[in-house]
């Protein structure tokens, strides 16, 4: 291949990485760090971007759509967390049935009011142009999906790593008994996560709408590659998150390109191979 296609299937595959990690950093929180399983997250995506459309077809304001879809998922979330998801922590096979049943619920009730038929929302103003590099043409709206995601990488890293609210999370989810006794609100802090974790589903269900579109079953397309990026990137660990990512994106994007008929084989082929070899992940722990 010319180094102008290599270069533009790279750029592709980072972008698409990028979308991947934004999907998978919410998940990052529920499920990687909380241990808990939501599969309801992929209808939570495809709820944002649907939002989001309503909002902007109403108030012509890109941003307000962005706002207000990150603000009602998060508390459709925060209010799932606590009326009924909190009772089954640690209990994953109860998390699996009443999460699927959610999803099963948002994913019908989005079918019967925004219909079936495929949505291309708007790309965020300023980056409907490209930008042309010798030979290349690509465009402005996937590099900033990239900057997005590295800056959502870097804000996740430091809340975990760095805050006493990112030690005071760790603490809650390894020891809920000691991290009470020392006067840390568990509760209040898993219907928080939780809550951010779905905010940032709807957050990448805008963006994410603009890529490749929305339309019924999307959610499920995301949640599965969401679920590959956290499990290889390793449980918990949002730098692994970020790294799976642009691995997963860069292999999709150039095994559709030299075995178009065999897409979904040269993705989760490897990853399988990875996952025998370290099952804990790229970055997760021996006993995670």
């Amino acid at each position: 291949m010319e180094i102008e296609m290599v270069l533009a299937r790279t750029l592709n595959g980072l972008s698409y990485g990028a979308l991947l990690f934004l999907v998978a950093s919410g998940l990052t929180l529920t499920f990687g760090l909380m241990r808990t399983l939501n599969l309801a997250h992929g209808a939570f995506y495809l709820l944002g971007g649907y939002l989001a459309l309503e909002v902007l077809g109403t108030t012509g304001s890109y941003w307000a759509g962005l706002g207000a879809a990150m603000v009602a998922v998060g508390l459709v979330g925060m209010l799932f967390e606590r009326v009924l998801l909190h009772r089954f922590i640690g209990r994953e096979l109860q998390q699996i049935i009443v999460t699927i049943g959610l999803a099963f619920f948002l994913s019908d009730l989005m079918l019967g009011y925004f219909g079936g038929a495929p949505r291309n929302p708007p790309r965020p103003p300023g980056l409907t142009t490209s930008m042309e590099v010798g030979g290349l043409t690509f465009p402005w709206f996937r590099i900033a999906l990239i900057v997005i995601a590295l800056l959502v990488w870097f804000g996740l890293w430091y809340l975990v790593n760095r805050t006493r609210a990112g030690a005071q999370i760790r603490a809650a989810v390894d020891d809920q008994e000691m991290a009470r006794a020392v006067g840390i609100k568990v509760p209040l802090i898993f219907m928080l996560v939780f809550a951010c974790g779905s905010a940032l589903a709807a957050f990448a269900g805008v963006w994410g709408g603009a890529f490749t579109g929305l339309e019924p079953g999307t959610e499920s397309q995301m949640l599965i590659m969401a679920l590959v990026v956290v499990v290889v990137g390793g449980l918990g660990s949002v730098n692994g998150a970020l790294l799976a990512a642009a691995l997963v994106g860069l292999v999709d994007e150039f095994g559709k390109t030299l075995f178009p008929e065999f897409a979904m084989f040269t993705v989760f082929a490897p990853v399988a191979l990875l996952l025998a070899i370290r099952p804990q992940g790229l970055f997760g722990k021996a006993n995670a």
